[in-house]
Formats: C-alpha cells, structure tokens, sequence
C-alpha cells in the first residue's frame, strides 16, 4: 500500500556536495536517498552546500563544499549557519532526517518536529555513549547492525542498509587481470596490507585512493617504497565515470580494514560491478558480504592470498545479483520511508534489524 506524501527534509554535511565530484561517502548516499524519495513522490527539501546537483529544492548554507571550495570557511561558523537554516523552517517539513551524527540535537530536540538521525561513523569513539544519554528521545538509525554495538543504550530505530542506483555502476562478467584497492590511504583501511597481498598473490594492484592530510606521513614511511609504478600503480580519486571501469575491470576488490567499518560503501560498488570482494572480518563485512558468493571473507593475508586464486571460482552474474537483491537505493528509501511513518504514526522506538538479512 502506498505512503501518503511527506514533506522531508535532509540534512547533509558539508565537507562534499551532495552527490560528492571526488571521494565522499555519507553525501554520496544522501544523494542517492534523496533522488529515490523524489521518485517516489515525495516533497524534499536539501539543506547541504550550493554546488549540490539535486532533485529535491537545495537551501545552500555555504556557496562550495568544505573541503573543495576556496577560500577556506570555518566550519564551525558554515554547520551553525547550516543548522539555523534548517530549524527556523522545520515547521515547514512532516520529519527532519540529519546526516550530521551529533551537532543538530539541542536544536532539534526543541523544534518539535520529529526527526531521525542517521549515524554514519564509527560509535566505539570516547564521549559518545554520553552523547546518547544526554538525548535520551533522540531515534537514530545505524548503518549496520555492528556499527551500533559500543551504544546499545541509545534510542535505536532500525537499522537500514546502504543502496545504490541499479544504473549507476554497469556489471561485467569478464574476469579481470588485476587487483583494485578504492579507499583511503590510512592504515585502518589497510592499503600497506593490499599492497602485499597482491606481490604474494603475483597480481598487479591498481589503487585508486584520496589521500587524507593526516595520514601524508604513514604513506611516506609504509606506502610509497613499495609503489613502484608498474605491478603496483597509484592513480589518486577517481569519479563517478572513472570508477565504472576501475572497478569492473578488476579481478575483485581488496578490502583488508582493520577497524570497526560501519558499512563499506566501497562493497557494493564492486558488487555493483560483479567484482568479487575479498575482505578482512571487521566491522560490517560479514553483514554486507556473502562468503563464497559475492566474494570471500578471510582472517589474514595468507588467506586472502588463497582467496585471489580462488576468486575465477566466483559467478560475477550473482555477484552483481547479490548488489541487486539487497543494496539497491529503492530498497534504501522504502526502508527510511517505513521508519519515516513509524515515527509519524507514534510507534514505540524499535531496535529492528536491518532487512533484507544476508543469505
């Protein structure tokens, strides 16, 4: 049975445009949920930075995202004026959904409309369980049953799963002839580890990567030696039309992390692109990857070693089918829409799992 229309705002931060032009995974995703809503029928409204690209009605509170524009803002002084423009017209809305984690609460929590929050970090961090405490009537929503296991005291809504558009990334079923590494250049994320895996494994490493200000001296000391521009090649970002061919002309994806991933984005993407995706057991991963069909999950770097030459074994049809069956942005939105009326309709906060759950 079809919702009624809402009125919704969201709220992105302003670090990237909504969609990003290079690396961005929070506003990447709230772009994508917001084009699902539209198409579904509903009144959105963006509150994000003026160089987003959207069909919903964009309020710009700064001219250029954060981390591209010029000259530099302040971003304490750009997410107050952010906030301040979204509340003096929350009347406006049925439901408020935030994408800022924290910062919007003493100002929602008094605008009396009622509004959720995605958490799009990782939660084990120091502070946040009296965060929770301090918002006792706060609902969030997780990203992935793992990410909010250090906060079981929060109010949780529901978790819901990461989607993407079934046209954004087309599947090939060729088997590449290289490893790809898409990510960050930070230690948690594991690109040193990649970077063996693949000389153990004797297959060239493409690493499409942003490198972030504070890791500029672990990628001297660990990462450039062992660059050498040909069986191991760094080509930076890459865009939205760049990664279309990275990725599905890779022979499956390394995702070696060592942290508590909240989701992986990066996963789907590949899967998306019927690349297998050969992880390490952190965080999210079990949830979001299917062991031995949309790729391998593996303990250390001997056995994701194995997995590479076991990765022909892998049917890139039902890799993509797996993208298809559960991390698809319609399926995204109709699940945000479900928690949307839950909290509209006064519905006891749930602590539901996410759906649909791995096979």
């Amino acid at each position: 049975m079809p919702h009624a229309r809402l009125r919704i705002a969201q709220i992105a931060p302003l670090a990237e445009s909504v969609p990003p032009k290079l690396y961005g995974g929070t506003e990447r995703v709230v772009a994508w949920l917001i084009e699902e809503l539209v198409a579904l029928g509903h009144d959105v409204t963006l509150f994000a930075s003026g160089d987003s690209a959207t069909r919903a009605k964009l309020v710009p509170a700064v001219p250029r995202s954060l981390r591209l524009g010029r000259p530099r803002t302040d971003p304490a002084a750009a997410h107050a004026a952010l906030l301040e423009m979204a509340t003096r017209r929350a009347q406006d809305f049925d439901i408020i959904h935030s994408h800022l984690d924290w910062l919007h609460l003493p100002l929602l929590s008094r605008a009396d409309v009622p509004f959720l929050t995605t958490l799009h970090g990782r939660l084990d961090l120091p502070g946040l369980a009296s965060m929770a405490q301090l918002f006792p009537e706060a609902p969030f929503v997780s990203i992935s049953e793992s990410q909010r296991r250090p906060l079981p005291d929060a109010t949780w809504l529901g978790t819901v799963y990461h989607g993407m558009p079934e046209t954004a990334l087309q599947p090939s079923f060729d088997h590449g002839d290289y490893l790809a590494f898409l990510g960050r250049l930070s230690a948690e994320k594991g690109p040193a580890r990649a970077m063996r895996i693949a000389r153990a494994a004797d297959m060239p490493l493409r690493i499409a990567a942003k490198l972030p200000r504070a890791s500029t001296g672990y990628y001297k000391e660990q990462l450039e030696p062992l660059i050498d521009g040909d069986r191991i090649r760094i080509t930076g970002e890459v865009d939205e039309r760049a990664k279309q061919p990275f990725l599905a002309g890779a022979a499956a994806l390394l995702f070696p992390i060592d942290w508590p991933e909240p989701f992986g984005l990066v996963m789907i993407e590949a899967m998306a692109c019927g690349t297998p995706v050969i992880a390490f057991p952190h965080g999210a991963v079990p949830e979001v990857l299917e062991d031995g069909v949309s790729g391998f999950i593996v303990a250390n770097e001997d056995e994701a070693v194995q997995a590479v030459k076991r990765v022909r074994e892998l049917d890139r049809a039902k890799v993509r089918q797996a993208f298809e069956r559960r991390f698809t942005a319609r399926r995204m939105a109709n699940d945000y829409v479900e928690l949307y009326q839950k909290l509209l309709e006064g519905s006891p906060v749930l602590s539901a799992s996410a759906d649909p759950a791995p096979a």
